[in-house]
């Protein structure tokens, strides 16, 4: 039996290298024409293919930008508004803040430059 050890998450857009250079500058990744990937080499490449038509419902998938990882409270939101601001000045577009509920903790809801949504977590 063969084990998969390496993914790559697939994207369909308008404008490929667009896309790829603004999720490169979230990730701190490579942007290498039509996808990004981690200089590291841990995790998965990103890439991202041209398609005709235009985004028409939400995302079944997304990715959660884990900027809050062991943060409770006002650290964890004041943590969630900063990197906002920082994916704002990329082109990123704020959506929604769910504060904690006492079973999930605080998270930012946003939208890529395509608007694809993921969160701040």
């Amino acid at each position: 039996m063969v084990s998969t050890k390496q993914i790559q998450v697939t994207f369909d857009c308008a404008e490929p290298e667009r896309v790829a250079h603004f999720w490169s500058e979230v990730l701190g990744y490579e942007h290498r024409g039509s996808a990004c990937v981690d200089p590291a080499g841990v995790g998965p490449r990103l890439f991202f293919q041209r398609v005709p038509e235009g985004k028409v419902v939400k995302n079944r998938v997304h990715i959660d930008v884990r900027v809050g990882t062991g943060l409770v409270g006002d650290e964890r939101v004041a943590a969630l508004e900063a990197e906002c601001t920082r994916l704002q000045a990329l082109g990123a577009t704020r959506v929604r803040l769910l504060l904690a509920d006492g079973i999930e903790e605080s998270c930012l809801v946003m939208q890529d430059i395509e608007g694809n949504e993921f969160c701040l977590d």
